[in-house]
C-alpha cells in the first residue's frame, strides 16, 4: 500500500505567564468538553484539541509496538495518557507511555503524535519528570531523544528498542490500511 497522510483540522493554542492557580481554574472549565487536552509547564498552557488523525496515529503505534514487545519477549506496562504532575509546577499527559521495570510509576518510553503543532521545547516537561526517552511523531516521522547528563539529544536509534527498524514503524504508520501496517509489521519481525 502506497502511504497516505492527511492532516486534519486539530487545534493546538499556547498561552505563556499561567499561574497554576489559573490553569487549574481553565482545566476545570474545560473538564466537560471531550477531545481537548491541557498541559501545564511552567507558566506555559497548551490547550490541543485531539482529532481523528491524532488518535488513528496513536492507536495504531501503541498496538505496533505492542506487537513489538510480546514478539521480543519483553516485559512493559504500557500506561497510555496517564496523567504526570509535579505540584505547582507540570501536569500533562503524553499520547504513548510506557514503563519497562517493575514500577508502572517509573516511566520510560514517552511518545507524542504531534499533528497541528509541537516543537522540541516539549521536551521541557519530560526532563522535569527525568524521563529517560522521548519520540515525537509529526508528518510521518519520528524523532528520538534520549535523556543525556540532563539534557535530551537527538538520536538515530532507541536505548530501549534498538533493534527495532524506525523506518519501517514509520512507513507502517502512514499505511491506508490499519490490518495492512499490522500484517506488514508482523512480517517484519517475526
Amino acid at each position: 500500500m502506497t502511504p497516505t497522510l492527511t492532516k486534519t483540522a486539530d487545534q493546538y493554542l499556547v498561552k505563556q505567564a499561567v499561574t497554576w492557580e489559573q490553569f487549574k481554574a481553565l482545566q476545570s472549565a474545560f473538564e466537560e468538553i471531550g477531545g481537548v487536552r491541557l498541559n501545564y509547564c511552567e507558566g506555559v498552557v497548551e490547550i490541543l484539541g485531539i482529532g481523528l488523525l491524532h488518535e488513528m496515529i496513536t492507536a495504531l503505534l501503541g498496538l505496533l509496538l505492542g506487537q513489538y514487545f510480546v514478539i521480543k519477549r519483553m516485559r512493559f506496562t504500557s500506561t497510555g495518557a496517564y496523567t504526570q504532575s509535579i505540584a505547582t509546577k507540570l501536569e500533562f499527559q503524553s499520547d504513548l507511555s510506557f514503563a519497562f521495570g517493575s514500577d508502572p510509576k517509573v516511566t520510560d518510553l514517552c511518545i507524542e503524535v504531534v499533528v497541528t503543532s509541537g516543537s522540541v521545547k516539549k521536551l521541557r516537561k519530560y526532563q522535569l519528570r527525568n524521563i529517560p526517552e522521548v519520540w515525537f511523531w509529526q508528518d510521518g516521522k519520528i524523532k528520538i531523544y534520549c535523556l543525556q547528563d540532563e539534557e535530551y539529544e537527538q538520536v538515530e536509534a532507541s536505548g530501549w528498542l534498538p533493534d527495532l527498524d524506525i523506518a519501517h514503524l514509520e512507513q507502517s504508520l502512514l499505511m491506508e490500511s490499519q490490518l495492512d501496517a499490522v500484517l506488514a509489521f508482523q512480517e517484519r519481525y517475526k
